[in-house]
């Protein structure tokens, strides 16, 4: 009775977990059809699922109305950018309140937070004029910047949680050993934490692929990435819904690659320290 009771649940939560997984696949699934849809097709009601004469017409007018490659590699550089120099500033700060607390570290920390509940649009002005005076608009620098910014509090807490994971008499004993500062954090620390700051890179590059709101208002035509380049298929004259979905599908498809092969990695960096 027991075993055919845990089967059950088993069989009840395989099937809820499908049912959540294609509902959350669902609109990305329906994007990709539709871009291979002319815009009739795309906007026919009802709607054809499969039934459609397949192209790739909007593929190609939307490589050659827009350099792709350009958004693409801004993309890189951009997120990849602002997670490597937030990571740069979150190790320190990340260490100290893990290993060194003070009476106000959770004060501190809970205020890092509060600072993503800000709409970005109350900062929005002061930021564009400090960027204006600086030189920093249309410039990738500029958005590496600000990406690293606001999303400085999610990779500080995010190694605060996993450096608290680990022993510090480990780290006693390396300084017993004659290990200064440097050589505490870079051979002992980091190795240890590996899987929390690969979790933590992965998901701040995501973050940053796909942020709009910075990207759309300090960007132009050198620095703008693939967000900027989603949003140019919306006009005055209307939406189009078949080359908007082959510009969405060509935008979003390198980072779901990248999350479909570091998955486990990511599962592995989320769940760190979790089973003793």
């Amino acid at each position: 009775m027991a075993r055919a009771a845990t089967n059950r649940r088993m069989l009840v939560v395989t099937l809820l977990a499908w049912t959540i997984g294609i509902v959350i696949f669902f609109p990305i699934l329906w994007t990709a059809l539709t871009s291979f849809k002319t815009e009739a097709e795309a906007v026919a009601t009802p709607p054809t699922f499969l039934a459609f004469d397949w192209t790739l017409e909007n593929y190609t007018e939307v490589q050659q109305r827009s350099d792709y490659f350009l958004h693409f590699w801004n993309s890189v550089v951009i997120s990849v950018g602002s997670t490597l120099l937030g990571l740069l500033v979150a190790v320190p700060a990340a260490w100290s309140m893990a290993f060194v607390p003070g009476k106000r570290t959770r004060d501190v920390l809970m205020w890092m937070l509060s600072t993503k509940m800000l709409p970005p649009v109350g900062v929005l002005i002061p930021i564009y004029l400090l960027f204006r005076d600086f030189g920093l608009l249309d410039s990738r620098i500029g958005l590496v910047i600000v990406l690293t910014l606001i999303n400085l509090p999610i990779i500080v807490w995010m190694l605060f949680t996993y450096f608290r994971e680990i022993p510090g008499e480990i780290l006693e004993a390396a300084r017993m050993d004659g290990a200064g500062l440097r050589d505490e954090i870079l051979f002992v620390l980091l190795p240890m934490a590996v899987p929390g700051i690969a979790s933590t890179l992965l998901l701040n590059i995501i973050l940053a692929w796909n942020e709009a709101f910075w990207t759309l208002n300090l960007s132009a035509s050198q620095s703008a990435p693939l967000t900027a380049f989603i949003a140019s298929y919306s006009s005055p004259e209307g939406l189009f819904y078949a080359k908007l979905s082959a510009a969405s599908t060509m935008a979003v498809a390198p980072i779901l690659v990248l999350g479909w092969f570091s998955q486990k990695q990511l599962v592995r960096g989320l769940t760190f320290g979790a089973v003793k």
